[in-house]
């Protein structure tokens, strides 16, 4: 029964939090413990978290000294995860109940240390449960193996479905960038030579085109990838634009399953 930290960054989620909160704990896979950063949130969400933790011990929250963005968020929870696993789930996102179960068996039996799955996508005001979710055809399918390569052009990763190995990796922490640090993860950890591995399942719930998400303006992206090449991966122009035109492309496609 391995132990997986589950890693969480909260800013002004009252709103969706506690239904991620809840899929977490709902798990199949019951060994978990869910760090959550509150990043300097005005809404009550700390408030919400305190609850939750009174609720069930495997809820860990804590407070951002200061705002500092998704990336720090997630990296001050990364370093006091005690888990043989990291997995990471946004705070207006949720977990199907056998997600962690099903993603640790397929870890098991791969090569890579690094694992993600397919999800389902629904519209960004849905206000239902992880436990009472129905089933639809909007799913953003994970490829079976992703190198370096296949990353550069695009991003195959999911973050609400991504999950790494600590005793193969150790600890490995985002990059501060405002955006497309979990890209940036990614990249770096099959730069070092580690493949990822999709489970073709779809075990996650992703709310699309909800108002402030890091990822509803497709446009924006398109800077901060070009910086993400150029400036992290150290690319040339030319593998700089192809790759954006690559994730540019895969970015609109994923944007159409309605």
């Amino acid at each position: 029964m391995p132990l997986v930290s589950v890693v969480m960054p909260v800013h002004n989620s009252a709103a969706t939090l506690g239904a991620s909160v809840r899929s977490v704990l709902a798990q199949t896979h019951s060994d978990v413990e869910l760090l959550v950063t509150d990043d300097a949130s005005t809404d009550g969400s700390m408030d919400l978290l305190q609850d939750l933790a009174r609720q069930d011990v495997r809820v860990r929250p804590q407070a951002a000294p200061e705002q500092g963005g998704a990336a720090r968020a997630r990296n001050l929870a990364v370093a006091w995860a005690r888990g043989e696993y990291v997995a990471f789930l946004d705070s207006d996102d949720m977990w199907l109940p056998g997600k962690v179960e099903r993603q640790l068996a397929f870890a098991a039996g791969g090569d890579a240390p690094l694992t993600f799955t397919s999800y389902y996508k629904v519209a960004g005001d849905y206000t239902g449960e992880a436990c009472d979710f129905t089933p639809n055809g909007r799913v953003v399918a994970a490829r079976e193996r992703v190198t370096y390569r296949d990353m550069l052009v695009q991003d195959h990763i999911g973050a609400l479905t991504a999950m790494y190995d600590r005793t193969v990796l150790g600890t490995r922490l985002m990059p501060d960038m405002p955006k497309r640090q979990d890209y940036a993860l990614w990249l770096s950890i099959m730069r070092d030579g580690h493949p990822a591995r999709g489970l073709q399942e779809p075990l996650a719930v992703y709310r699309a085109g909800r108002a402030g998400s890091l990822s509803s303006n497709k446009l924006a992206l398109v800077e901060h990838n070009w910086r993400l090449y150029r400036e992290h991966e150290h690319l040339s122009v030319f593998r700089s634009t192809r790759a954006l035109a690559g994730a540019t492309w895969h970015s609109v496609r994923k944007s159409h399953i309605y």
